[in-house]
């Protein structure tokens, strides 16, 4: 049988931000799949257990570690309870955020502005603050943040998020070049459309075709292509690769 390139994973500890569903869950599984313990974040608790049961029952290691990773407070505990119930974090996967729906910037107030901005870069930043000590300590870890497309070029979404996902971005590449000395690693990826709940329930199917004949590919992305890729940067399969933004773009051209 033919080794799996992510072998390595097997035996770390991991924490997926926002592992709930959609990307966040796909990943969660994916990484627990590998032989990784998982710790499950999110707010929506029983969307947590859902995963964490997923991948108990199906042979893996979880456990839920439920919080709003906007709060300090918060994210001290969500570390204490990992490390107390599987140990010190090895691969960080901050996804919680996703505040992208289409306002226009004259109807988008400064208190909005903040609620995205709070979402989804504080909240990486914050995550990033509280777990990164104990990698550098240790000289060992392997962090992978969420962009978007949008923080390369203009989309759908609205300005704030467009904004803070370009300082994701960003915030990688300055991370990366502060921190690879202490053996710990930082990408980012930045995928375009991938189907969720929301976007299930948002568009017709006829718009869902319509979206899908859009990508040179033929499709809109899926959790699990997103999840495969965090794979491939948390693993030592990319271990000469830091301070890199890896586009899942179905084959759209970026700028």
């Amino acid at each position: 049988m033919r080794a799996s390139p992510y072998a390595d994973l097997e035996g770390k500890i991991a924490l997926v931000t926002g592992g709930s569903r959609g990307i966040g869950a796909a990943t969660s599984r994916a990484l627990a799949a590998q032989g990784a313990a998982v710790a499950v974040n999110g707010r929506d608790v029983e969307a947590i257990e859902e995963t964490v049961g997923s991948i108990v029952a199906a042979g893996g290691r979880a456990v839920a570690a439920p919080g709003d990773v906007t709060d300090e407070d918060v994210l001290a505990g969500i570390r204490a309870t990992v490390e107390r119930e599987l140990g010190p974090v090895d691969v960080l996967v901050p996804l919680a955020g996703g505040q992208g729906a289409p306002v226009p910037t004259t109807e988008l107030t400064s208190q909005r502005w903040r609620e995205v901005l709070d979402s989804d870069l504080t909240s990486v930043f914050l995550t990033v603050h509280e777990f990164l000590p104990s990698m550098v300590e240790r000289r060992t870890g392997a962090i992978v943040l969420m962009a978007s497309s949008a923080a390369r070029q203009p989309s759908a979404a609205n300005a704030a998020y467009a904004a803070a996902k370009a300082g994701v971005l960003m915030f990688s590449r300055h991370l990366a070049a502060e921190v690879g000395r202490h053996g710990v690693r930082v990408n980012c990826l930045a995928p375009s459309a991938v189907l969720n709940d929301r976007i299930r329930r948002a568009l017709p199917e006829e718009r869902l075709r319509e979206l899908a004949g859009s990508f040179p590919l033929g499709r809109i992305g899926e959790p699990d292509d997103v999840a495969a890729a965090v794979l491939y940067l948390a693993s030592s399969a990319s271990s000469w690769v830091t301070g890199a933004t890896l586009d899942l773009t179905g084959g759209r051209v970026t700028a």
